[in-house]
């Protein structure tokens, strides 16, 4: 078992001003239905380095009802076509929403995809109208997580220490 320090964030009104221009060419923002490998590889890529593994946790037919749910949505960032990053949504539809997963590739940080990928997933996900939105951080993610969170309208509402299977 190992503590983590999770930070609870929420984001109560939608994006402001215009939406992010993509920060290099060839990038693209898109909900997509992915299949169940493609899904595990994206999350794989994404979160190996920061830990994830709840969706690796789950039965197959499980993630895949969950993937196929009309209240889940996952963003794709492409940058020329290749997968580069996901956001992941539950309870879209619903007056409360959670931000599930959100990172990038490895090799595409430091280039201003982060924000991109999350302020369109964040207006796409607003459209629908949610009260709020919400999500969670650990001390294993990465460490511009929250300053990203903030920028795009998340604020901390509680933070406490929590054990989880290591």
């Amino acid at each position: 078992m190992v503590d983590l320090l999770v930070t609870y964030m929420e984001m109560t009104e939608p994006p402001s001003g215009a939406a992010s221009s993509a920060p290099t060419a060839g990038a693209t923002v898109e909900r997509e239905a992915l299949e169940i490998a493609s899904y595990f590889s994206l999350y794989r890529a994404v979160g190996e380095a920061v830990q994830w593994d709840q969706r690796l946790r789950m039965k197959a037919a499980d993630l895949e009802r969950l993937l196929a749910s009309p209240a889940t949505h996952v963003h794709v960032l492409r940058v020329d076509g290749e997968a580069a990053g996901l956001c992941e949504f539950n309870g879209v539809g619903q007056s409360v929403v959670e931000l599930t997963h959100f990172g990038l590739v490895p090799a595409f940080q430091g280039r201003g995809l982060g924000p991109f990928l999350l302020d369109r997933s964040l207006r796409a996900i607003w459209s629908y109208r949610p009260e709020r939105l919400w999500l969670h951080t650990d001390t294993y993610d990465h460490p511009n997580a929250q300053p990203v969170y903030r920028r795009a309208g998340f604020r901390p509402y509680a933070e406490r220490m929590e054990t989880f299977p290591d």
